[in-house]
Parts: C-alpha cells; structure tokens; sequence
C-alpha cells in the first residue's frame, strides 16, 4: 500500500518532506520516495492519496489512567466485567483522536495486562499499551482511595515492585506529592524504588508536583517525572543533565480549571459527578497551576529539558487522550510547533524505548495519523483526524 499526501512530517522534530509518499509492506513502512517513484516499482500496489494533508507518526499519549471509571455518574454500578468494557471502549475512541500508543499510568490491578492479553488473543483492536499497573503510594496518601496499592519503607516498595513486574507491568508509578509541599515518600524510600527497578532493567516514573518533592525525584533518579508543576528552571536543567523526562501534562490542570468554571454555578446538578465536585473545594490549586504553566514552560523548555506528552484527563465525559490539546498549549507556551509534533511522536517513543515507532522512516512500524492541514504551520490541524494506521492497517477513518 501507498500513501501520498502533500508533505511528511516526520517526527524528528526536523524533517517535512514536500509531495512525499511512503510505502507500507504488512505492518513496516518499507520505502519513502515520490508517488511515482513507488507506483513505477509497485505497479499492483493500491494507492491512497490525501489532498491538502499531512503524513506524521501516531501520536503517544504518555499519562493516561485506563479505565478511570470513579468519575461516572453510575459510578456504583461498575464491576470488574463493566470496567473492562467501559476501557475497552475509552481505547477505542483514542484512534480517533490519532493516538496509537498508551502508557497507562495507573489503573485496576490487572486491567491492562488483561487488555494486552486480550489483544493477542485478537479480542480487541486499541493502541498499544504500556502497563503500570497498580500505582504504589503510601499509607492514606495520594490515590489510596483509588487505584492506589499501599506501601511503606524500602522493602515492602522492593517487593511490591517485584510483584508488578511478575504481573506484566512494564513501568513502576510512584505517588510522591499531590496537593500540599509535604513530601509523602521518603527519599530513601524513593531511592529504593529506583535502585529496584533499574536493578532489574525496568523504567519508573512519580507523580510530584510540589517542592521539596519535586528535588527529592530528581536526586532519586525517576526516569519521567509527572505533571512536576512548581518546576524551576535550575531543576529542569538538573533533569536535562540526567536524561530524566518531563511531562507537565498541562492541559489536565487548565482544562480541568476551564470544567471547573464552567461547573460553579451547577453545584446542584445532579449530573456533576464525584470527581468534579472534589476538583471545585480545590479550585484555587488547580487555578494557580494553569497560570504556572504558561508563565513558566518557555523558560523550561529552553533548559533543554526532553518534555512528552501525556493528558491525564479524568472528570466526567472529559475528552478522550487530547494529546493534541496539549501539544497545542506547547505551542502557545513557546515550543515550536515541529517539537511540539517530536515530543508527542518520537521523544516519546524514546522515552518508552520503542525503537521502531514515533517517526516517519524505513523500518519503522506504520503508525501513521493522517492530519488535514500542516500542522507544522499551524498546530490546530492535529485536531482534523483523517485516518489512523496501527501497524499498517487503518483502524480509523473520519467520515
């Protein structure tokens, strides 16, 4: 199959190849040269042409709860077997949005182990996932009353870690500061957790966003540090030197901000759900953390600090993995747009060390979003979702 559209970004946050074509042999992007080029070598090949459109990889969502069902209003009736169904659909719907890679940063013990599973057994199509699991916090802290698997001092975090891993997963969370600047974690219970599992080849990663904490990831090591909102520019530099990955996940605070306000006056509605209502007596947080970010990130990401994306959405019929959403608050911040493309694409394949996806290029496995517009121009056209390949075979199509 061939694909022909008015330009490829590539997704090495360089590379925009005008009138170029790609070829696709079953599930790998095999050749990329001009249409008539690859109509003259495969002659039998079908050709799909896109006008007016973009070529780029599929977008990988790095931050997203799969199977976050605590905010439905029917909250009380989700079992097990209505929780699977319920993620199930919410992967589903991700194709449309162009994502085609997942890292799930915490969900029902099991859960997307099993969706892995299913999908071997050819019971779902969804994009790939990359488990956590269970996130590990400690006792009462962050995420407890959720998905939350307590643990407390260096061994009991060991050996949860090595029952994570026993169960598929193949990144390990950590909860380290949620609201308030009281650390939960102790530092040498974090340093712990990162010995363990780079001990035995495996990445983590810790929700911390306030100070001291912020420091106390960064000495220990994390691989990616979440939402990290009261970041300064000294210490993304220190993550810069280190290889350690931020993603700021902005659109979950200042969207969440805009819900809020559009909420306010509805406090009686029925329809207003659990999660919501907890967001709204934190209104001030989350207000103070929209404006954080875009007063800050341009000064972040001049540190040279690698940044991806992830969304971490959770409130009732929020929309489902806005990758371009946050990409699109990269932009207005300060990032170019053709890294803003890299850091939802490439630097994040890297991140999860998946060496053949996240770019346009030979050998690569054809996760292709198609996008009407340029999005290097103009980083609204990621929104205008054509059509979605995932290894070679669309699993999406706008009408």
């Amino acid at each position: 199959m061939i694909l022909k559209a008015d330009r490829i970004v590539t997704g090495d946050g360089l590379t925009v190849l005008d009138n170029g074509a790609v070829y696709i042999a079953g599930e790998k992007i095999t050749e990329i040269d001009e249409l008539a080029t690859l109509k003259a070598k495969y002659p039998d090949s079908p050709v799909k042409e896109y006008k007016g459109a973009s070529i780029m990889p599929g977008l990988i969502d790095m931050h997203v709860h799969v199977g976050y069902w605590r905010s439905q209003i029917d909250a009380p009736t989700y079992n097990d077997y209505k929780i699977a169904y319920f993620a199930a659909d919410y992967l589903k719907k991700a194709f449309s949005k162009g994502v085609t890679t997942i890292r799930d940063l915490g969900s029902p013990k099991n859960l997307s182990v099993s969706i892995n599973s299913a999908v071997k057994s050819g019971f779902l199509e969804v994009p790939r996932i990359l488990p956590a699991d269970a996130p590990l916090c400690f006792t009462g802290g962050h995420s407890h009353m959720g998905n939350g698997w307590e643990v407390n001092g260096p061994w009991e975090i060991r050996a949860a870690i090595r029952d994570l891993i026993k169960r598929g997963a193949q990144w390990i969370k950590l909860m380290e500061s949620h609201r308030s600047d009281t650390p939960e974690f102790t530092q040498e219970e974090l340093d712990a957790a990162v010995d363990e599992c780079h001990r035995v080849n495996k990445k983590t990663m810790v929700h911390a966003g306030t100070q001291p904490a912020i420091q106390m990831c960064i000495d220990a090591g994390f691989d990616t540090i979440e939402h990290a909102t009261d970041l300064t520019a000294d210490q993304a530099g220190q993550m810069a030197e280190k290889g350690i990955v931020w993603v700021p996940t902005i659109v979950a605070y200042t969207q969440t901000y805009k819900h809020i306000m559009n909420n306010l006056n509805n406090l009686n509605n029925e329809g207003i759900d659990a999660v919501t209502r907890r967001f709204i007596d934190q209104r001030a947080y989350f207000e103070k953390a929209a404006a954080t970010y875009k007063e800050n990130f341009r000064k972040l990401y001049e540190t040279g600090v690698k940044i991806v994306t992830g969304t971490d959405l959770v409130y009732y019929k929020a929309p489902v993995t806005p990758v371009a959403s946050e990409m699109k608050y990269m932009v207005e911040y300060g990032m170019p747009a053709i890294e803003a493309i890299r850091s939802a694409t490439k630097t994040s394949a890297e991140t999860l060390r998946i060496d053949d996806i996240g770019e346009i290029a030979v050998g690569n496995i054809a996760d292709i979003l198609i996008v009407t517009g340029n999005p290097v121009q103009d980083i609204d056209a990621v929104e205008n979702v054509a059509e979605v390949y995932q290894s070679g075979k669309s699993v999406y199509r706008a009408c």
